[in-house]
């Protein structure tokens, strides 16, 4: 991707050398058990469907709520308050706060065609662990993640090179695709997309639940590839750079990772989607470059 002449973005938050403990002020309790629920969800491990179930039990007895879980209900923190927008200077940082420029730009221009106002997110770049607003604590195992209650995408940056190394799909657009996506996830909670998917996560099996991330992180790719449109048509795309996007799909597909660790798959257990299906919808999001073609709620996926 061609970067020379793309500006930096100035919402950027860089809290790298800072230790995570210095963000805790505000953090409650529901927040500490959504961000321990957001942990367990996306890690591996027999038991993890039993614990969480206990932890919502406990949670919901006490008179919780999905929105005190999540933390949408929660008050801005002090270190929100606090937030200083950062210029960073080293090649990955600098990579990553213009691609943030880029989709900031888009999805300004597409929300306007559509009569409406995009508020852009916040990227917080960190190392080893970090305190969320809103979704407990951010860990670099975890990958980049969007947290919906403070409105920021979070990345430790040697999610790069694991990239490359762990997830063979290397190539710096591969991490532009990474960025895009979790942009896309904002886009959905601009568009109350995210909220209208919590309420009806809240009565569905686990299996439904499921099924329904899995539309969530799908629609998410689509906006990855309709941002890809844009930066096309603005000439910054080199040769070989969507195919590093498809290569990066196709490597975190359900399919893929489970097949991987396990030598089989559960297609119940899926959340974001086979690699197939996130290829597609990425696709379908560079065919289109709009919003209007990325409906992944209804009919087949």
């Amino acid at each position: 991707m061609k970067l020379d002449d793309l500006k930096q973005s100035n919402r950027v938050e860089d809290r790298r050398g800072q230790s995570g403990s210095s963000y805790g002020g505000g953090s409650s309790g529901g927040n500490g058990m959504g961000g321990l629920l957001f942990q367990l969800l996306f890690s591996r491990g027999k038991g993890k469907w039993f614990i969480i179930a206990i932890l919502l039990f406990s949670f919901f007895a006490g008179g919780g709520n999905l929105g005190d879980l999540m933390g949408l209900n929660s008050s801005q923190t002090a270190y929100e308050k606090n937030y200083t927008p950062s210029t960073v200077s080293d090649e990955d940082a600098v990579f990553i706060s213009k691609v943030f420029a880029s989709t900031e730009e888009f999805w300004t221009q597409e929300f306007k065609k559509e009569g409406l106002t995009y508020h852009p997110p916040t990227l917080v770049i960190y190392d080893q662990q970090t305190q969320t607003g809103g979704c407990g604590v951010g860990s670099a195992s975890a990958g980049p993640f969007y947290c919906p209650a403070d409105n920021k995408v979070y990345i430790d940056l040697t999610f790069y090179q694991e990239l490359s190394t762990k997830y063979k799909a290397a190539g710096d657009f591969a991490m532009a695709y990474v960025i895009a996506h979790e942009v896309g996830h904002h886009v959905q909670n601009e568009l109350g997309t995210m909220r209208s998917y919590q309420q009806k996560r809240q009565s569905l099996s686990e299996k439904a639940a499921n099924a329904l991330n899995v539309r969530l992180e799908l629609q998410a790719d689509y906006y990855a590839g309709a941002w890809a449109n844009y930066v096309e048509g603005q000439g910054l795309l080199e040769v070989g750079d969507i195919e590093e996007a498809m290569s990066a799909a196709h490597a975190v597909g359900d399919d893929t990772l489970q097949e991987a660790a396990y030598g089989t798959t559960v297609p119940d257990s899926f959340t974001h989607g086979t690699s197939e299906q996130r290829q597609k919808w990425f696709q379908r999001g560079y065919q289109y470059g709009d919003l209007r073609h990325g409906d992944t709620f209804s009919g087949n996926i």
